[in-house]
């Protein structure tokens, strides 16, 4: 058999984590069935400061955070908050899902 490829994540305090245990952490941290709307948009934006999306959050709050996140990722960048929301409207419109400008949530 052919040589697997094994990710490690290191971290500036010195330990190691492979792409399981990694794994396993946040989705443990995001299945917690008490996880109030502070640890999740923390969760959320960690993942974010990470270039990583967390996936099935079934919760209209966090999908529009997460838009919001990627409108300030994006920075200087103008061009591509537009473009990522012209590929995600078939999806936004068939679950119902606003952006936050359609929120008004860009003038707060």
């Amino acid at each position: 058999s052919s040589p697997r490829a094994h990710s490690v994540h290191c971290y500036s305090h010195g330990s190691h984590e492979t792409d399981e245990e990694f794994d396993a952490v946040w989705v443990t941290y995001f299945n917690k069935p008490d996880i109030d709307a502070w640890e999740l948009c923390k969760g959320v934006n960690t993942f974010v400061s990470y270039d990583l999306v967390p996936e099935q959050l079934n919760d209209f709050a966090s999908a529009v955070h997460i838009l919001e996140a990627l409108k300030d990722k994006a920075g200087p960048h103008r061009e591509i908050y537009p473009y990522f929301t012209q590929e995600l409207r078939p999806t936004l419109n068939e679950l119902g899902i606003f952006t936050p400008e359609k929120l008004s949530l860009d003038n707060v």
